[in-house]
């Protein structure tokens, strides 16, 4: 019963990361088209990145309390790993994020 839980967790944050990954952008009435179309994809690849950065982190999380839980050195190493990459892309991401809002400020 615990795995029907758990898969439809997952399928509820995959629809709900998907619809918010799709969701139609503002446009804004700005100086130059192709300067907006480059700050809203520097923006929505930041957005990509936060969002499996933070997935990252997640499981990484989940892996070291297994780990430790189990005593599984490799397993609990592995997640603390994981949440180091995963905090390095959503960083990452909140800075093409920043970029891109710097973008469409700069075009107005």
């Amino acid at each position: 019963m615990k795995t029907l839980a758990w898969l439809t967790a997952g399928v509820g944050i995959g629809l709900a990361t998907y619809l918010i990954m799709n969701a139609p952008q503002p446009q804004y009435a700005t100086g130059s088209d192709d300067m907006e179309d480059a700050a809203r994809r520097t923006s929505g690849w930041g957005s990509k990145h936060r969002l499996t950065g933070t997935g990252s982190d997640m499981m990484g999380r989940v892996k070291e309390g297994v780990g430790n839980l189990t005593g599984n050195d490799r397993l609990a190493n592995e997640g603390a790993a994981d949440q180091l990459a995963g905090s390095a892309e959503s960083g990452a991401g909140k800075f093409a994020q920043a970029a891109g809002q710097t973008l469409h400020d700069l075009n107005r």
